[in-house]
């Protein structure tokens, strides 16, 4: 049974989750596998360039059905 704080209860303690925290979750996503694939060609460690592009077009596939679906 978990506790609470006095006039705490189990809808009021815990943080909202909105749809604006996976939105920008999945811009960085994007960012980061841009930088991965552009390191990975620089690099020339095709491994992480192969991992970026995957998150990246996760990332866009994700943005895509969000705002266009």
């Amino acid at each position: 049974m978990p506790r609470y704080r006095i006039g705490e209860t189990a809808e009021t303690g815990a943080d909202v989750l909105t749809q604006n925290i996976f939105i920008g979750a999945t811009i960085f996503g994007l960012l980061i596998g841009i930088g991965f694939v552009i390191a990975g060609w620089r690099g020339k460690q095709y491994w992480l360039a192969i991992w970026g592009g995957g998150l990246t077009l996760c990332s866009i596939a994700y943005l895509y059905y969000l705002f266009f679906w």
